[in-house]
């Protein structure tokens, strides 16, 4: 079984859109949508949900007023002000303490502390993960709640039950749409990878952040792709990205032109790929070539970072 993962160092680059062409062309793939905080490769391939389950990814405190004596310790404690109080009211004790669910950071420290142990610290539910057919195949996905967090965890998540989804199923690739950035969710997508493909464009911001996502590929040592997407809308900054690739050790895997074509398909919910044959739909095909050579190849690791190097994580 192998693992492809496509990122890209920012937003908006079309990562998503060349996934959801790569997983109409894969005929033995098990798909894993790991962008969980904005996950929208559902949007194109209209998976039919055949499992879904809870998330919990931390835990959360709150003050049982039965037990509560209203000494006010969690107030002390706390350091993230998500402690409030207010006035009873008349006929009532003094003070009523209340954690706010949004400002709390789970660290457990007013529980701990609490001397009646009137502080329930349990589990709590971040989000929701699911198992859908599509017509391109089987799709791991998932959806955190507002303002939740530990999207890296459900990210590890998503990616332990496509791969166990690929081995039920008989699969042979698991194709992994992840996050743009360097953050947690993204080193959570492509450590243990067999390959990552790194789709930019020819901005200022995508070439600087480009830079970024290959440092840390380099530093997991996961043998790295480029594709520049829109490639026509500034061929000297092409240059000037394929230039910066050869000098970092990557190749660049293809080129994507500039084509409207793309956001016609997705309106009909479609990859470009099923909805023309020609254009842009003729690189991506290109593109998948190439990377299914790469993938069918002897596994290669990226050379590993200097000793005073690390990934710029934020």
């Amino acid at each position: 079984m192998k693992e492809l993962v496509v990122i890209s160092g920012k937003g908006g680059t079309g990562k998503t859109s060349i996934v959801a062409s790569f997983a109409t062309l894969a005929e033995n793939a098990v798909l894993a949508d790991c962008d969980v905080d904005a996950a929208d490769l559902h949007l194109v391939l209209d998976p039919t949900i055949v499992k879904r389950e809870t998330f919990s990814g931390g835990s959360r405190a709150r003050i049982m007023p039965e037990r509560c004596t209203a000494c006010g310790k969690c107030a002390e404690v706390c350091r993230f002000d998500a402690v409030s109080c207010r006035d009873a009211g008349e006929g009532k004790r003094e003070k009523v303490y209340r954690i706010d669910p949004i400002a709390c950071e789970g660290c457990g420290v007013c529980a701990w502390f609490c001397p009646e142990e009137a502080i329930e610290f349990a589990p709590a539910v971040n989000g929701e993960w699911f198992v859908s057919d599509t017509r391109a195949g089987p799709m791991v996905h998932a959806k955190l709640g507002v303002a939740e967090e530990n999207s890296g965890k459900l990210v590890s998540l998503v990616r332990e039950q496509a791969r166990e989804t690929a081995r039920t199923r008989e699969r042979d690739l698991v194709l992994i749409d992840g996050s743009p950035g360097i953050g947690c969710p993204v080193i959570a997508s492509i450590v243990g990878a067999d390959l990552v493909l790194v789709v930019t464009e020819p901005t200022l911001s995508g070439r600087h952040d480009l830079e970024r996502v290959s440092d840390l590929t380099r530093y997991f040592r996961v043998e790295t792709l480029i594709c520049i997407n829109k490639w026509d809308i500034n061929e000297q900054l092409t240059l000037d990205i394929e230039a910066l690739a050869r000098r970092r050790g990557l190749a660049v895997a293809g080129r994507v032109r500039y084509d409207r074509a793309i956001t016609e398909a997705q309106i009909k919910r479609q990859s470009v790929t099923e909805y023309t044959p020609d254009g842009s739909a003729a690189d991506v095909r290109l593109l998948w070539e190439a990377v299914l050579g790469t993938l069918s190849g002897p596994k290669a690791t990226a050379p590993a970072a200097r000793g005073d190097e690390s990934p710029a994580v934020t």
